[in-house]
């Protein structure tokens, strides 16, 4: 007689997300850069939860996470080789690759595009077209600047109708917050649970205005690719399995993102929101039914419409040169 063995509910998970556990890798571990986009937030939570569970070690990588200060700024700490992965949002590789860059994006989580501007949850800010004769705040390095005018334009707005301040990112929540704005460019996730107490809100998507912008992966130069690229594999499962986790309860996350980062002031409550709403933009139609991580072609070739609609590309660029997918198990 042939008995089955009990499974356990995260290997369940896994099991149901096509992702294998990997066997725990014995003797000396590879060290791995990966640097963040910004101070802890929601979106970081699978990168914690996969250090606070010896799930990097059990990928035999030694992996040295941290903090950073703005997808741009950790895009070019990548291209520049001063650390080998960052975990930013991935759109930005676009504009990079048309001045040069040779990044790309290697894996695809929150693949839907979140890019929102926050305005007050029961204000008079419905539509896009109803931003006439009010303000906006952004910092002039965010994923948002080069598509400003195109979301106004969608509602037959531009610059003489709609104020649009570009402050510095240290400038910016104080200034929404002080009501020196009628909306804030941000992201969805990331603001609307920071803004719930000082000033409750409500997106309106950039989505609304046909604007496509992949949202947070991973990336690293070609060269980075190619020479670590194993080192890069087992990595990308650590973070497919952690995602998997986050998407049956966002809960497991919170805790090692207070543990590991204690003095960073982290509220519970900010980060769970961060991670559930996260959650809402892992998805797009053309990457439905596909690993976590895998990433559409289509979705870049939209992502480059819309860069080309803003005039934001420095030279053409192709959609199969932004990313890949080989090192999705």
């Amino acid at each position: 007689m042939i008995r089955s063995l009990p499974i356990s509910r995260r290997q369940a998970i896994l099991a149901a997300a096509g992702i294998a556990a990997p066997a725990i890798v014995r003797g000396a571990t590879e060290p791995l850069t990966v640097r963040l986009d910004f101070t802890p937030w929601g979106v970081h939570a699978a990168m914690h939860l996969a250090a606070e569970r010896g799930w990097f070690r059990e990928a035999g990588l030694e992996v040295d996470v941290q903090d950073g200060r703005g997808s741009g700024n950790t895009l070019q700490l990548v291209n520049a080789g001063q650390v080998e992965v960052g975990q930013i949002q991935v759109g930005l590789v676009a504009q990079a690759r048309a001045q040069g860059a040779t990044l790309r994006a290697f894996a695809g989580f929150l693949r839907r595009t979140d890019l929102c501007v926050l305005v007050d949850r029961d204000g008079p800010i419905r539509r896009i077209a109803d931003f006439e004769g009010r303000s906006v705040v952004v910092f002039a390095a965010s994923p948002w600047a080069p598509f400003v005018d195109a979301f106004f334009r969608a509602g037959g707005l531009d610059r003489g109708k709609v104020e649009v301040l570009f402050v510095d990112p240290a400038a910016l929540w104080g200034t929404y917050t002080a009501r020196r704005a009628d909306g804030l460019m941000s992201t969805v996730s990331s603001a609307i649970p920071v803004a719930e107490k000082s000033r409750p809100s409500r997106a309106i998507l950039a989505e609304e205005a046909g604007i496509a912008f992949p949202s947070y992966g991973l990336v690293a130069t070609e060269a980075t690719i190619e020479r670590r690229g194993a080192a890069l594999r087992r990595l990308v499962e650590t973070q497919r399995r952690a995602w998997a986790l986050l998407r049956d309860d966002p809960e497991v996350g919170v805790e090692p993102m207070l543990r590991r980062r204690p003095d960073a002031r982290l509220d519970r409550t900010v980060l769970r929101e961060q991670i559930r709403l996260s959650l809402e933009f892992l998805e797009t139609p053309a990457t439905r039914g596909r690993p976590i991580g895998w990433q559409a072609e289509g979705d870049w070739e939209a992502a480059l419409r819309s860069l080309r609609d803003a005039g934001a590309l420095a030279r053409e660029v192709r959609a199969a040169d932004l990313f890949t997918n080989e090192l999705i198990g």
